[in-house]
């Protein structure tokens, strides 16, 4: 493991352990109705957690992989202080050993569930929440600090430990792992609220019958990221068929779709619209799964002209071929032209400047960036000081000049030769069309 990730670890168990300490120091004692209700949240929560599934390829114990917090901060709003941290760590470990997780991972969960519940319960009691089981209305306001501060910690803290552990951008992990199920947490938030008056008016046997509806919104996130799931694996697989044609190609797709969503995030889209800009890079090239392309792409010598303008026709066909998923008509655009150059020399329209679509000009950028850093027959891959080199002279002809000052002035252009390839390509695979110094 990482020096790096070791440190956090330690860190996120020293913050829950003083944030834990702080709320023995504020409420030392606890009555016995506290201690009860924390009991049946925890065994609420429990079988909540153990019935559900992973609902997320990457995270490590967050939110949006189980819906066990919604009894936790039910919990905390009845028992605002360390009892229900500890019934949250109690809870956590039972979960790790079952689930058998490897020491430091599971000790890793526990201490940021027992953190993220301690600095909830903190906020819920800074705007003025009291226990619910007290009487009088429902403290709205100090719910809603409850749970945006309960999911703002557990989320940022799993997604740093994951950032260090695989060397990614925050940023990256944070809305891969979030965004998909934002929406489903924010509903969470009214049943919160529903668990914690339903105890505190009928006891653990209506707190239990009020869990069923948490075990259905615990299948809404699971069918929601499995269809998302399910969807980004029929796309990498037809990316891998075509990829299988030739050898050469391996994973160039890949690499066009992660450039192209940095670069989007570069120039300031949304986080939703990077992501849609990404799938559209990733099936940019699909339409050379076609059989007219297969001995072209497999020729050993260099096009010729009748076999270059069957080439340019492969965004027509890519095209076609995204058209036919009802989902995906948002992005067709995008895979159509994104060989367009910004003058109009580009193919298959002609199309300049503005009326390019925004995506396929990322996706022109991150496509020509993987052909400068892949080697060729003939020259290696370039640098990072050579790419920038090459994108300021084709600036204003093949690139769109705001894009290409935004992406050069940013710190986050080298991310982009995180995804560079090496592998050698043949003379028949078709790039961008960059007239590179060491190719005139």
């Amino acid at each position: 493991m990482k020096r790096s990730v070791q440190t956090y670890i330690i860190g996120i168990a020293l913050l829950a352990s003083a944030s834990v300490a702080f709320l023995v120091w504020t409420a030392p004692s606890v009555d016995a109705p506290h201690v009860r209700a924390v009991l049946t949240l925890s065994v609420i929560a429990l079988i909540t957690h153990l019935m559900g599934h992973s609902l997320s390829r990457n995270s490590a114990g967050g939110v949006n992989g189980s819906v066990s917090f919604v009894p936790f901060l039910a919990s905390a709003a009845i028992s605002p202080n360390w009892a229900t941290t500890v019934g949250v760590m109690g809870v956590s470990v039972i979960v790790q050993i079952v689930r058998r997780r490897p020491l430091t991972r599971g000790a890793f969960n526990i201490c940021q569930h027992t953190l993220s519940v301690s600095l909830a319960i903190l906020a819920y009691r800074l705007f003025g929440g009291t226990s619910v089981l007290d009487g009088g209305a429902l403290p709205y306001v100090a719910l809603a600090a409850l749970f945006l501060t309960f999911s703002a910690v557990n989320s940022l803290s799993v997604s740093g430990v994951v950032s260090l552990s695989d060397s990614r951008m925050f940023w990256d992990v944070w809305t891969e792992n979030n965004l998909g199920t934002l929406a489903y947490d924010l509903i969470a938030l009214p049943v919160i609220a529903v668990l914690a008056w339903v105890y505190a008016k009928y006891g653990a046997s209506g707190a239990f019958v009020v869990a069923v509806s948490l075990l259905g919104l615990r299948e809404l996130y699971n069918v929601n990221l499995q269809l998302d799931r399910a969807n980004q694996e029929l796309l990498e697989l037809m990316v891998a068929a075509i990829e299988a044609r030739d050898p050469y190609t391996s994973g160039h797709s890949r690499r066009v779709s992660e450039h192209a969503k940095v670069i989007a995030q570069i120039v300031g889209l949304r986080p939703t619209l990077a992501k849609r800009v990404g799938i559209a890079a990733l099936l940019h090239d699909v339409g050379k799964i076609h059989e007219v392309f297969a001995p072209i792409l497999l020729k050993p010598g260099r096009l010729t002209e009748e076999e270059n303008a069957i080439m340019q026709t492969h965004p027509i066909k890519s095209e076609e071929l995204v058209s036919k998923v009802s989902q995906l008509r948002d992005i067709v655009p995008a895979v159509r032209h994104h060989h367009e150059n910004w003058d109009g020399t580009g193919y298959p329209d002609g199309l300049a400047g503005d009326r390019i679509p925004l995506a396929s000009r990322i996706i022109m950028f991150a496509d020509t960036i993987d052909a400068m850093t892949s080697d060729r027959p003939y020259r290696k891959a370039l640098d990072a000081a050579a790419v920038r080199s090459e994108l300021m002279k084709h600036r204003g002809r093949q690139f769109d000049p705001a894009i290409c000052d935004a992406l050069l002035s940013s710190g986050r252009f080298e991310e982009l030769f995180r995804y560079s390839s090496h592998q050698s390509l043949p003379h028949t695979q078709e790039v961008p069309r960059l007239r590179l110094a060491s190719q005139a």
